[in-house]
């Protein structure tokens, strides 16, 4: 009996949840008034840096990191958990479109074409749709860019009565390129007619059709006046595109909580068509309300993960899910939030995060895993080996 009492000790040491483990409390509220700790997506790995909505890149063995700030800072490393180095800024700058926070662009995604690094940013101001994305060039990393100014206007200015911007705002850009006809796209929108997706032109630097563009929508929140669904992201996996997005508040939080789920969590659905129509596990649809949840608050130590991006993988490293996530032990600010990731696999065709930065062993993880067995199981088939 005494080694099954020291059996069970151990058991329910190793597996109870870590809720409660972080003391922290802001404004009045503790962590676990504010939503359930016992959520088991594993915790992330930290990425040391202090980011919101970032946008990482891989180019020449190296990682590099642009974040929303004054003149999109760039950051450069050989590791996702760093130590990051800053490097410069996109923009030598105010951004030549007169609109929004010119100093500040929000939400930059940078991709590569053919040794030219393409930056989408955004101008606006906050709960605002006049709003703009715009686009800057350069075809080496750490050297000048070009600030090409606007691609789509929301709100006023040139191009802002053209539909779908007369109804949806201009932040939040991410890009695709279709795998079978390398038509790029790009996605972008927020709580206005939530994501949308419009044709770039083959110089990526302008909407194809511009006057009348081929746009068609992602999500949307039905039957609901507000509709807390941005930051969009598209990756593409195994014959599938990903519709990535996230929910809920992400921030302002020293202004008050919302109800426990009501905060950012990382969402996606999926389709065989760049276009979509993209559904979630369930089968519901993203234009009606859908959305599988992937990552969201956690342990009592994360809040209101967002802002997502994901690094493609090769033949020795899986997937990475990156995004900024509130430290409980470290704040509630904006100012606060941190860069988190976590490798990923995929379960029957959806995306899981892999706890831990080994990269040989999330590779090698099984596709369809066995489900973790519950302690109640555990217990019993202790209870048998002891008594047999």
């Amino acid at each position: 009996m005494m080694h099954l009492i020291h059996l069970l000790s151990l058991l329910f040491a190793t597996t109870a949840p870590l809720a409660g483990a972080v003391p922290a409390q802001s404004w009045g509220h503790t962590v676990t008034q504010v939503y359930d700790t016992t959520n088991r997506v594993p915790l992330p790995n930290e990425g040391h840096l202090q980011v919101h909505d970032p946008n990482i890149i891989l180019s020449n063995d190296h990682y590099y990191l642009f974040k929303g700030g004054i003149n999109i800072p760039i950051f450069k490393s050989t590791n996702m958990s760093g130590p990051w180095e800053k490097i410069g800024t996109v923009l030598d700058g105010d951004s030549i479109i007169d609109k929004g926070n010119r100093s500040r662009p929000w939400a930059p995604t940078i991709i590569e074409k053919n040794g030219t690094f393409y930056c989408y940013y955004t101008l606006s101001r906050p709960g605002s749709r006049n709003s703009a994305i715009g686009v800057a060039t350069t075809t080496a990393l750490g050297s000048t860019w070009t600030d090409h100014g606007l691609l789509i206007n929301t709100g006023s200015g040139p191009g802002s009565d053209v539909y779908p911007y007369t109804i949806t705002n201009a932040i939040d850009a991410s890009f695709i390129f279709d795998q079978g006809s390398g038509q790029a796209y790009l996605n972008y929108g927020s709580f206005w007619h939530n994501i949308w997706q419009v044709p770039l032109s083959d110089d990526l630097l302008s909407v194809k059709d511009a006057a009348k563009p081929d746009a068609v929508q992602l999500t949307f929140v039905p039957h609901e006046t507000v509709r807390p669904e941005e930051g969009s992201w598209m990756s593409y996996h195994d014959d599938y595109y990903y519709a990535w997005f996230s929910h809920g508040k992400c921030c302002k939080f020293e202004s008050g909580f919302p109800k426990r789920g009501a905060e950012y969590s990382i969402r996606v659905g999926r389709s065989k068509d760049v276009r979509g129509p993209f559904a979630d596990k369930k089968g519901d649809l993203l234009l009606d309300g859908g959305g599988t949840i992937v990552y969201a608050s956690n342990h009592g130590a994360v809040y209101a993960p967002g802002g997502i991006g994901v690094l493609p993988g090769n033949d020795s490293t899986p997937d990475i899910l990156y995004y900024h996530y509130l430290n409980t032990s470290i704040g509630f600010l904006d100012t606060q939030a941190q860069l988190g990731w976590n490798y990923l696999e995929y379960k029957d065709g959806w995306p899981v995060p892999l706890e831990g930065e080994d990269a040989a062993a999330a590779s090698a993880a099984p596709t369809n895993a066995l489900p973790r067995w519950s302690s109640l199981t555990i217990v019993l088939g202790l209870w048998l080996y002891i008594w047999s």
